[in-house]
């Protein structure tokens, strides 16, 4: 009996599922993504595709989501944290990168499963001020639209599907 005990223990401390219940009403937007995902893209016409492996967790007691994501194990990659700010009352989010860029924003709950983000860049080397996205849960896999604001102009969406995956997020 003990090791059946241990053993659900164990699966209610590693599985993301189970923290979803422990997140800030706030954040219940994104209990779906919690996990490890991948997505193969090309990053522009004629390139050859790159593996992107993103992991979504609960963070600072269920008050904050995290998000780790390498890019071709660990050529690029970045974090963020999701938060509820309570005097914008606003979800807003910080992302930090391993090019030296980093961006702020908010992020608008446009449905029970799907979210938009608007970010102000700072430092990036391409001339991206402004990024917005909208992500989409459905069906066991998400989708994440992405467009640029780059040299004074919109970029055309960027559209990714990010499947679950088992493997891991790597920084060199």
């Amino acid at each position: 009996m003990d090791v059946l005990r241990w053993g659900l223990c164990l699966i209610c401390i590693y599985n993301p599922i189970a923290w979803s219940a422990d997140l800030a009403k706030e954040l219940k937007v994104f209990a779906p993504y919690l996990g490890t995902w991948e997505a193969s893209f090309s990053m522009s016409t004629g390139t050859p595709a790159v593996q992107d492996v993103s992991r979504w967790e609960r963070a600072l007691n269920g008050t904050a989501i995290r998000t780790v994501h390498s890019i071709n194990n660990g050529d690029y990659g970045g974090e963020s944290l999701i938060f509820w700010d309570k005097q914008k009352q606003s979800l807003v989010f910080y992302y930090f990168t391993t090019a030296g860029f980093y961006t702020s924003g908010r992020i608008e709950v446009l449905s029970d499963h799907e979210f938009a983000a608007y970010e102000q860049v700072v430092g990036n080397q391409d001339g991206i001020t402004q990024v917005k996205s909208t992500s989409r849960f459905k069906a066991g896999q998400f989708s994440v639209a992405t467009e640029y604001f780059k040299q004074g102009k919109w970029t055309a969406p960027q559209t990714r599907v990010y499947q679950p995956s088992h493997k891991t997020v790597v920084f060199k």
